[in-house]
């Protein structure tokens, strides 16, 4: 038996009773937070529910920008006391937008209207079904990291997806999800993120796009990570694995096509702060802050959250 027979084969038991162990992991807890709860002697305070829940719920905008869906120009809006001086967070500024008008060049010329076509001739559901594909795929990969972060319950449920909707539909579909299973995307600059490692200096990459020095590895790691590369690089079939690739960053590209059309002014700066402050909450949510790092600014709470004229002036100058 070859080693990714093995791999598989062990991926997909665990996978079949994992999302059991998660089950019964977060019935333990909530019924150990219920117990704490009671015998408080203060009940002035409610318990608090699953962070992603509740992050999300008081900031709707936030699950629009993570899955790039109904995105509008109020989304991107961001809070001004939250934002760091451009010399903290983009030292490196002028060769950056050096980059981004290399690859605006590019996007304008070659993959926006390749993005375009692609969209049009391609059906909506052959166009989903393809993103759950690769996304089911990255799910051994999240689990590994959320290993490596110490969240084991979180892991079981990564596999339990991932043995779910390969087994149901070859990943094509997403039943895990109505089954309570939700994804949640991992990377290796976010573990290392979790552990306290600083992003370093963000980074405009030739044809990639955003990132930072923290994240600049992942690219690689997540290439090996892919389950499919062993089984085809093995058969001698590179080409699927690079065209495999290639359709995927196609098809990201076309779902930015609605988020595009929202940006306005500096492109540049916004495209950064969108990417910084989306991957600062996607880390502080792990670690069960995700309310502290949500920086986006809600209409009716803006009062709250902007505490001068001046501090509202200067968050809608950034768009």
């Amino acid at each position: 038996m070859r080693p990714y027979h093995t791999l598989w084969a062990c991926l997909l038991s665990i996978g079949l009773t994992s999302h059991v162990f998660a089950q019964e992991e977060s019935s333990t807890q909530e019924n150990a937070n219920n117990a704490l709860s009671t015998a408080s002697v203060s009940d002035d305070k409610p318990a608090i529910d699953d962070t992603t829940t509740t992050a999300t719920s008081k900031h709707p905008r936030l699950t629009a920008l993570k899955e790039l869906k109904h995105v509008t120009k109020n989304d991107l809006k961001v809070n001004a006391n939250a934002a760091q001086p451009d010399a903290v967070k983009d030292p490196l500024q002028p060769l950056n937008r050096e980059v981004y008008a290399f690859n605006d060049m590019l996007d304008r010329n070659i993959f926006r209207p390749i993005a375009v076509q692609y969209k049009e001739k391609t059906p909506e559901d052959v166009r989903s079904s393809y993103s759950l594909f690769r996304k089911n795929l990255s799910e051994p990969w999240n689990a590994v990291n959320q290993l490596a972060q110490g969240r084991f319950s979180r892991a079981a449920k990564s596999l339990g997806r991932f043995t779910i909707n390969t087994v149901t539909s070859l990943g094509m579909a997403d039943p895990a999800t109505r089954l309570g299973l939700a994804t949640e995307e991992e990377s290796l600059g976010m573990t290392l993120g979790y552990y306290g490692v600083p992003s370093g200096p963000y980074l405009m990459l030739p044809i990639l796009g955003p990132s930072t020095i923290r994240h600049v590895g992942d690219y690689v790691a997540e290439g090996y990570a892919n389950p499919i590369t062993y089984p085809m690089d093995d058969n001698g079939q590179t080409g699927l694995i690079w065209g495999n690739r290639v359709l995927g960053g196609i098809n990201t590209r076309a779902k930015l096509l609605d988020v595009e059309s929202v940006l306005q002014g500096d492109r540049y700066a916004a495209i950064r702060d969108i990417y910084l402050q989306r991957l600062a909450f996607q880390i502080a949510e792990k670690k069960g802050k995700g309310e502290e790092a949500v920086a986006f600014v809600d209409d009716e709470d803006e009062s709250d959250d902007v505490t001068s004229p001046d501090d509202s002036t200067d968050s809608n100058t950034q768009q």
